[in-house]
């Protein structure tokens, strides 16, 4: 029988066990898709909400406020913030402290598409060390009694790595706890991710708690990433998509079960409905829901013999009587199948980083970063 992971991560006054994180994904960790895990989860564990953009959020942008909107059975209440700016990251702190939006802010330093980097944001910012304190700086500062932790990735590429500076940077400045996804920008989504660099982190910051995220496609993995680089918790994205029930894996993984999740078809279909479902109650409009949810669609039935034309039938569905119908045209007794274990989501690799001119000239230059560097919308 599997041997337990007794641990558990305090972020602040929360206590997060099993130590497990929902990563934010734009389009994908909104409040129905948390709901799912959570649910599968048994209300255990920690789930991220999508990016939200510090000046979208103090300008009050309708789509931010939506994206923001908690369930009341999430407890705590996690945002991750975007910005570049440190007074509007200030701001934007303050903001949630003040009004009550959230009980934990953390921070993307971890981003690698291009229209973030190309403005010296996500993955790029940590490479200016003094921008990077000045915005953790901010943070703690409007935080109040609100943890603020951030995430990041190794850096830019091989040549111009951050992320032992960055950890003590945010050591210094009172960052809670730390989340390193093992690659480069660079790499962005391609080629394995570098755990050892987990256990150089987490020698280098003793003082707070460090996540790994990277490559977790099964609890296995995570439980093996935990013991290999001694990390006081994950942080999984990519390989909850289409399987929100992961996180029961996680749940078991971490207290020694070796009992893990293999619905039938039947019983993935009834939960691509009932996130369909979510979806649409949440944007209010049952067709934007069915909608939003057609991105899903390959995910959840990956390794399923389904068939191209009908996957391509489901992911134009606009009515959930439409979405049922089709999935009742399935063979519905099909057991999981092997091939729906391992990777999904993004796998391709970036040559090149896209960053503004000049910005690897001098790490200690930060007039390179633009005035409209602050993106005006949420959700990445």
């Amino acid at each position: 029988m599997p041997t337990p992971m007794t641990q558990q991560l305090a972020i602040g006054p929360h206590t997060v066990r099993p130590p497990v994180v929902l990563a934010p994904m734009a389009g994908i960790t909104n409040a129905p898709f948390r709901t799912l895990c959570r649910e599968f989860s048994g209300g255990r564990g920690l789930f991220v909400s999508e990016m939200i953009t510090t000046r979208a959020l103090v300008e009050r942008d309708a789509k931010t406020m939506r994206l923001i909107r908690f369930d009341a059975s999430e407890k705590p209440r996690s945002i991750q913030l975007y910005g570049v700016d440190p007074a509007t990251v200030g701001k934007a702190v303050r903001m949630i402290a003040d009004e009550d939006l959230a009980d934990h802010i953390d921070l993307n330093f971890g981003c690698p598409v291009p229209k973030v980097t190309r403005k010296g944001g996500g993955s790029a910012l940590p490479y200016k060390r003094p921008l990077l304190r000045a915005i953790l700086r901010e943070a703690v500062a409007g935080a109040g009694g609100l943890p603020v932790t951030m995430k990041m990735r190794k850096g830019i590429d091989d040549d111009h790595l951050t992320y032992l500076d960055a950890g003590r940077i945010a050591v210094e400045e009172g960052v809670t706890a730390i989340a390193l996804h093992g690659r480069t920008a660079a790499q962005h989504y391609g080629g394995t991710a570098d755990w050892e660099a987990i256990a150089r982190l987490k020698e280098a910051v003793p003082e707070i708690p460090v996540l790994g995220n990277g490559d977790i496609w099964s609890a296995d993995d995570a439980v093996r990433m935990m013991r290999e680089t001694g990390c006081d918790g994950v942080v999984v994205g990519r390989g909850c998509l289409g399987r929100p029930w992961l996180f029961s894996d996680l749940v078991n993984a971490c207290e020694g079960s070796g009992e893990r999740a293999r619905p039938s078809l039947r019983e993935v279909a009834a939960v691509m409905l009932r996130h369909a479902r979510l979806l649409g109650e949440w944007l209010e409009d049952e067709a934007r829901g069915v909608i939003d949810f057609r991105k899903h669609v390959a995910w959840y039935t990956k390794g399923f013999s389904v068939g191209s034309e009908m996957r391509r039938r489901l992911a134009v569905a606009s009515s959930l009587a439409e979405l049922e119908d089709l999935l009742g045209e399935l063979d519905l007794d099909q057991p999981w199948p092997a091939g729906a274990d391992g990777p999904r989501g993004r796998t391709s690799g970036r040559n090149r980083v896209v960053l503004p001119d000049g910005w690897l000239d001098d790490p200690n230059d930060c007039a390179g970063v633009a005035a409209d560097a602050e993106l005006d919308t949420s959700g990445g």
